[in-house]
């Protein structure tokens, strides 16, 4: 195989950017020593293969996948790199009534799951004690919509009761060092408290999605590397892997961009960690150069799927001979994907692959010399009408 730094200079999207050229070698190296399962096979979620389905793509799937959130937009713990205002946009369910009328609106209007969330009190809880009848009645009566909770900190009665509720997927952010936890989330808790959560929820029958949000310590990398340990001892079935976007961060305790190629690192390190465990690389990540460098990472790494990928980033899995399918999805639709860490059957619907190929080599002619696009598979997430168009 070629060496994947003049790989990378081929690709014109990626022209400018600036890799480590030790860490890109030593991803070569140990992509060819990891043999866990699913390794080398990579999906992008993205909307911008859409146009050469073989048949027409309509409407947006913006509402597929819900974000409802049972406190509205009140959190206590008013965290230094959200302040609760990803809460707002949400939908409030401040009730179960309220909740139970949501989804059934949700559902006649094409949703597919939904994530379910609410801000935390002061020890990180999100207090669902009063809903879990109203989620088992949902369940029970829509048993194929999916429901993805953000658990927050838990105990093994909880873990329970949220597995008798009959929801889907776990979520839950890893968070590996005390002064993180104390400084950026304001809380009084441990260490263990977050990895006894994990290993509470890993001993329920619960798909386990859990998160790391790398750079959280006000952009720097401190307790990540502890945090990939604890879900080495309690073994999920996937791991979202997010990079921090502080866009509410306080003036006075501002976050610094995570520097791309610790990111980098941090992926590989990852990957060799967990090499049966699907990886996926989130949506939330810087924007900009660092995001192209970051998602190019991510592929040499050998990550398993990568939301809403940057310009360049197919045609790098390509030559580099990962195994490449790419998921026509709406923003909802990626998350939903996310959350559930689902793989995508064969059977979804094909595209028109020589029209992809004729397309990469109109915008690059270079890439007609080599016909190194040929062979990638893409397939859909779901049926037409819940894929959407508007999101490109």
């Amino acid at each position: 195989m070629s060496d994947w730094l003049e790989v990378v200079e081929r690709i014109e999207p990626l022209d400018g950017i600036e890799l480590d050229a030790n860490l890109v070698g030593q991803m070569q190296q140990k992509f060819a020593q990891v043999s866990g399962e699913g390794v080398g096979r990579v999906n992008f979620y993205t909307p911008t293969f859409k146009a050469f389905a073989s048949s027409e793509i309509t409407g947006c799937g913006k509402s597929a996948w819900p974000a409802v959130s049972i406190t509205g937009g009140d959190c206590k713990l008013q965290c230094d790199h959200c302040k609760a205002k990803i809460l707002e946009p949400m939908i409030a369910a401040r009730s179960p009534e309220d909740l139970w009328r949501v989804v059934n609106e949700q559902i006649n209007g094409g949703a597919q799951g939904m994530l379910l969330t609410g801000g935390s009190n002061h020890r990180n809880e999100v207090e669902y004690d009063d809903y879990y009848a109203t989620i088992r009645r949902i369940k029970d009566s829509f048993p194929e919509f999916k429901i993805a909770m953000h658990t927050a900190l838990v105990d093994m009665d909880i873990a329970r009761r949220m597995e008798d509720s009959g929801i889907d997927a776990a979520m839950m952010d890893v968070i590996g060092s005390k002064d993180t936890i104390t400084q950026v989330y304001h809380l009084r808790r441990s260490v263990d408290d977050f990895e006894r959560t994990l290993e509470y929820l890993v001993s329920t029958k619960l798909k386990v999605v859990p998160h790391i949000v790398i750079g959280l310590h006000y952009g720097h990398l401190l307790g990540e590397w502890n945090a990939l340990e604890m879900i080495q001892r309690h073994l999920p079935q996937a791991v979202v892997l997010v990079v921090v976007m502080p866009f509410y961060a306080p003036e006075n305790r501002p976050f610094v961009t995570p520097d791309s190629g610790e990111v980098g690192r941090f992926f590989m390190d990852a990957r060799a960690a967990l090499p049966d465990t699907p990886l996926l690389l989130g949506c939330a990540r810087p924007p900009g150069r660092t995001k192209v460098e970051i998602d190019s990472y991510a592929v040499m790494a050998g990550l398993n799927g990568l939301a809403h990928p940057s310009d360049g980033m197919v045609e790098l899995a390509v030559r580099l001979e990962r195994d490449v399918r790419v998921t026509p999805a709406c923003c909802s639709i990626a998350i939903g994907d996310e959350v559930m860490a689902i793989e995508t059957a064969d059977a979804g619907l094909q595209v028109d692959i020589q029209k992809v190929i004729e397309h990469e080599r109109m915008k690059r002619p270079a890439v007609a010399a080599t016909g190194s696009l040929g062979g990638i598979k893409v397939v859909m997430a779901g049926p037409p009408e819940a894929v959407g168009g508007c999101c490109s």
